[in-house]
């Protein structure tokens, strides 16, 4: 297999190694904007299967040229891009994974459906660890339901330590983050499609130590297409970002003053836009390269099979690899992407098209894959079931 990593960040360089521990891989190529991104991988990764170069995201032929003869690329890139990137993979005919993050824009690729199944390829987005692997254990979860009363999705990634103003250390693309925390959430209540604002509905989580007691609220994207996908057989959906407590209050008072907002605000002679303003300041106080991160994962679903209520729970929780210098975020993030690229986008999915088989990725990405492929790189996700007993009620 030929298979290309569009942007050299945490979430690219992650990828970039995991394609080359694969023997029936015998070329990755790398892109990116910034040359010392690219010479980063080359000192990390002395394989003369990787072969680097600069490229701009957002020039459609330089992509379509960049994409030629490859079996499959991942955009590792921010989610605004993605769309472009997609068109390019389309006219280059080459299978595309991306790690998303922003419904409206998966909406937008699979507009590209016809296009896309015309070029024989298959477009996978969203498939990094939430939205993604979550999304995708969470539809195994209730593959054997007659019924599915719940969805519950719960993932954070977090600093080891509480750190900093927000208690919070950055761990992907700040804009990426700030997307997350605008906007509304997606899910699903009494069967129907609803939407929540980003930051509210907080509730406590409790991880075994040393993490402890947690917050999660509602966040953007999580969901991606899920509520539309199963809307009318799954009752209630819902997904919420794990911090530490005290978090969601100060992002809350944010938002409040207006910092999360996108319209341009007059200051003195000119005009700055509030988010962007917030990006440039946060990103330097977040970004700590010394800082160890841990993800968890915790996805719940609950429903009948047979005369039996049942809830099943996958749990996970990975920590920074001393040994790679991985943070927990880059590891867990590979589970999606490697089961869509360097297994074969097309191996899975029973159609090519945006979006996979019908436009639904869940299906395309098998959660007993994902969770064997996560197995041989970092210990697996824990699942447990058990019979509801008729006092155990709520989700």
């Amino acid at each position: 297999m030929r298979l290309g990593v569009l942007g050299a960040g945490m979430q690219g360089l992650a990828c970039v190694l995991d394609f080359l521990k694969v023997p029936e891989v015998r070329e990755v190529r790398a892109w990116d904007s910034d040359e010392g991104r690219l010479g980063e991988l080359h000192r990390r990764f002395p394989d003369e299967r990787l072969h680097t170069g600069i490229l701009d995201a957002g020039r459609h032929d330089d992509l379509v040229t960049a994409f030629a003869g490859l079996d499959a690329v991942v955009s590792a890139v921010p989610y605004f891009l993605n769309l472009a990137v997609t068109r390019a993979a389309i006219a280059a005919r080459v299978s595309l994974v991306d790690l998303g993050g922003n419904t409206d824009v998966v909406f937008q690729q699979r507009s590209l459906d016809e296009e896309a199944r015309a070029a024989g390829i298959t477009i996978l987005p969203d498939q990094g660890l939430a939205p993604g692997l979550a999304g995708i254990l969470g539809a195994h979860g209730f593959r054997d339901f007659d019924t599915v009363e719940s969805a519950r999705l719960r993932v954070g990634g977090l600093p080891q330590n509480p750190r900093g103003p927000l208690g919070y250390s950055l761990v992907f693309s700040i804009h990426g983050l700030l997307n997350e925390y605008s906007g509304e959430a997606v899910g699903l209540e009494n069967g129907e499609i609803t939407r929540k604002p980003a930051l509210e509905g907080r509730e406590e989580i409790r991880f075994p130590e040393p993490i402890g007691l947690c917050e999660a609220a509602y966040t953007s994207g999580g969901t991606s297409t899920l509520p539309w996908t199963f809307r009318g057989r799954i009752r209630e959906l819902d997904y919420k970002t794990v911090r530490y407590p005290g978090h969601w209050e100060r992002l809350l008072f944010l938002r409040r003053i207006g910092m999360l907002e996108t319209t341009p605000r007059a200051v003195g002679r000119g005009k700055i836009v509030p988010r962007e303003c917030l990006a440039a300041v946060l990103e330097p106080v977040l970004n700590d390269p010394d800082v160890r991160d841990l993800v968890v994962l915790r996805v719940r679903v609950r429903g009948t099979r047979g005369k039996e209520a049942v809830l099943r729970q996958y749990d996970m929780i990975d920590y920074y690899d001393e040994a790679t210098g991985l943070s927990a975020m880059m590891r867990t993030g590979l589970s999606g992407r490697r089961v869509g690229a360097a297994a074969g986008p097309r191996r899975h999915c029973r159609q090519g098209g945006a979006g996979g088989g019908g436009g639904r990725p869940w299906w395309c990405v098998p959660a007993g894959v994902a969770r064997t492929r996560h197995a041989d790189h970092r210990g697996g996700v824990g699942s447990a079931e058990g019979v509801i007993r008729k006092q155990e009620v709520g989700s």
